[in-house]
């Protein structure tokens, strides 16, 4: 049975370093990248100026769209590797969409990068990859 390794992508740096390491390490896997929309994301987008109303929904499109965008990147990377993929698009909070998503599709392992926050930044802003790293229901590897 093939090995499937979930690798989420935000499009950082930090996940496209993931995401290789999973190609590299992994290539006999099906890698699964994730893009998860974060609904507090979409309450913090710039707009509201002079009073006027945030239009939700467009920003949920928006986001929705650059996920998409995201994920058929990481499907061409894995085609020019001759790699298997899948990929989801989810909406929830960021480590924990990924925790159940791990639990939900039989997933083998967690490839996740790491921004490397310390101090009082990581207390501030928190850290997906650690939350994720501890209650994970499968083996995760951060790549930082």
């Amino acid at each position: 049975m093939r090995n499937r390794i979930l690798v989420p992508v935000d499009g950082s740096d930090r996940a496209a370093d993931a995401l290789e390491f999973a190609f590299e390490e992994h290539p006999d896997a099906t890698i699964v990248g994730l893009h998860v929309i974060d609904p507090a994301d979409l309450y913090g987008a710039p707009g509201l100026e002079g009073g006027a109303m945030i239009n939700y929904e467009e920003i949920h499109r928006q986001s929705k769209e650059r996920g998409e965008t995201l994920l058929e990147n990481v499907a061409e990377k894995a085609a020019d590797r001759g790699v298997d993929c899948e990929t989801e698009l989810v909406v929830g909070r960021v480590a924990h969409s990924i925790i159940d998503y791990a639990e939900e599709h039989s997933v083998d392992q967690i490839v996740i990068g790491s921004h490397g926050r310390r101090g009082a930044s990581r207390i501030l802003l928190g850290s997906v990859a650690e939350t994720v790293a501890r209650r994970s229901p499968v083996p995760v590897t951060i790549v930082r």
